[in-house]
């Protein structure tokens, strides 16, 4: 748990980097509402975790709205372009990375920029339940590009994976390699070009971007690079407000992101085919790690193509329903007593984050946003960096889409409910991970009542196309025992940034407060007592 602080409302949050969670807790302790906090800490994201999120990026939030007892989910995730009737005029391109036992490529440039959407949800957000004024909540924002944040040593890994793409444009290199050489752990890495676009969006919100000054140059900068982005798709976004998806896993309530994202569905159905399987006698045991990774590996069979296509045709619901949920609870009953079925799976790194907000009044938020892998292409001397959203084959199948149309994504902000009230609201980075991540961390809480703490930190498993990735942590007893039974297990030697980066934030009934960060991509947790 991270240090606490006294005073105002009061409240708890988790997010990926020390300085994001700072910005978030003084507004707790100022007595903002978790949406404020949230709308802190996403807007000095932006700064701190430059390699992963932006204002042109895209997520989702899932938001419960203490005085209404409503739960909302906001979807502000990117958009195909082409309104304008632009084609693009310059490929992709395309930069290689070992990672693991695999080679990952990534796509890059002008052709990969889709419409964003962060800034327009953080706006949406606020509109909808902040309590403080927008400017107060982008002022420290402003500071942190004007001073510079410290490179982490997170950060760090993440740019040494990027670094074809972060070097790739004079924009790119001047936040960075400032210096003519890569940012390194400890550097301090200021962004005054995105700190006079802040400034920009505290006085005129997020509405410049999209259409105003910022949405024209953006617009002619694509016009003259040969992007398809244009004035039309911008002035086009909307951020949609989704009808929550709503599971169970025990008797704890699920609410999480619905289709078209592909995220929530499927950890829906992960936990629903779990719910019926015998609980784990210990999270560190064989029965947990098996467990863990047969209902993954089931879930896992259900992402095709043809799934990604039928999530905005009801496919949500026929995942969820009681005889799929039983025909594939059956099967991996079957699997737990035979060996283990091969599934071909991806495993990109991809750049996303997580916060995670409870406040002393009820009201709880999630958000997961993230500019993919980055496109490289920062717009003139905005600071704005984009997205390269159309260049993930994930998210758009390999093939073009209608312009307008959003795509799917893996991300699940989630919020979880226990019968005595408590509530906890939690999410993950990591992109093919991110269900194996919180897989492994909801059922930590519910199966055998970890703290938040305790629940991030248990090592984690996944199934790769390189077998079953088990991170650092497991005995060397079950590890083999796995082996033993069939399982191509893939020992990691640390815990690494690989298997995601997990915030979670919680208000037991009573009212206590906890949160914790995910170490494994920086994060870091905060309690502000009321």
């Amino acid at each position: 748990m991270g240090r606490a602080a006294h005073g105002g409302g009061g409240g708890a949050i988790a997010a990926g980097h020390v300085v994001s969670a700072e910005a978030g807790a003084a507004v707790l302790a100022a007595g903002g509402n978790a949406c404020d906090a949230l709308v802190a800490a996403g807007l000095a994201s932006w700064v701190a975790e430059p390699t992963l999120t932006g204002p042109c990026g895209g997520g989702f939030l899932v938001y419960r709205d203490a005085a209404s007892g409503r739960v909302a989910v906001l979807d502000f995730f990117a958009a195909a372009p082409g309104l304008d009737g632009r084609r693009p005029a310059r490929p992709m391109d395309a930069w290689d990375v070992e990672f693991g036992t695999a080679v990952q490529r990534f796509w890059f440039g002008v052709g990969s920029c889709a419409v964003p959407g962060t800034a327009a949800g953080l706006g949406a957000a606020h509109r909808r339940w902040g309590a403080m004024p927008w400017a107060a909540l982008v002022a420290p924002a402003i500071e942190l590009a004007a001073t510079g944040v410290v490179v982490s040593e997170q950060q760090a890994v993440v740019a040494r994976i990027l670094a074809g793409i972060l070097t790739s444009t004079a924009g790119a290199r001047d936040v960075f390699a400032p210096a003519g050489a890569l940012v390194q752990a400890g550097d301090v890495q200021p962004q005054p070009a995105l700190g006079r676009t802040l400034a920009r969006l505290a006085e005129h919100g997020v509405d410049d971007l999209y259409r105003g000054g910022l949405a024209a140059e953006v617009a002619g900068f694509f016009a003259e690079e040969g992007g398809t982005l244009g004035a039309a798709d911008l002035a086009a976004y909307r951020v949609i407000s989704r009808r929550p998806l709503v599971g169970r896993y025990r008797d704890v309530g699920l609410v999480t992101n619905p289709p078209p994202s592909s995220g929530g569905t499927l950890l829906g159905h992960a936990l629903a085919v779990q719910d019926r399987l015998p609980p784990p006698a210990h999270p560190l045991g064989l029965d947990a790690a098996r467990t863990l990774a047969v209902v993954l590996r089931e879930a896992e069979r259900r992402r095709t193509p043809a799934f990604a296509r039928a999530l905005r045709r009801g496919g949500a619901r026929r995942l969820l329903d009681d005889e799929h949920v039983s025909a594939a609870a059956a099967s991996a009953a079957r699997e737990l007593t035979g060996g283990p079925e091969p599934v071909v799976v991806g495993h990109a790194p991809h750049g996303t984050t997580h916060i995670s907000v409870v406040d002393a009044r009820g009201n709880a938020a999630a958000m997961t946003c993230s500019t993919g892998c980055g496109s490289g292409v920062f717009v003139g001397d905005t600071g704005l960096h984009m997205n390269n959203m159309l260049g993930e084959e994930d998210l758009t199948g390999g093939r073009p889409l209608p312009p307008g149309a959003r795509l799917t994504s893996m991300m699940t902000p989630a919020l979880l409910t226990w019968p005595d009230g408590t509530e906890a609201v939690v999410g993950s980075s990591g992109s093919a991970r991110i269900r194996s991540a919180l897989q492994r961390v909801v059922t930590a809480l519910v199966d055998h009542g970890c703290d938040p703490r305790e629940a991030i930190d248990l090592p984690r498993v996944h199934p790769s196309a390189a077998g079953l990735d088990c991170e650092h942590g497991f005995p060397d007893e079950v590890l083999e025992a796995l082996a033993a039974v069939g399982e191509p297990v893939v020992r990691w030697p640390d815990r690494n940034v690989y298997f995601g980066g997990t915030q979670v934030a919680r208000r037991r009934r009573g009212g206590a407060l906890e949160a914790a960060g995910d170490p494994r991509r920086g994060g870091h947790g905060i309690v502000v007592q009321p």
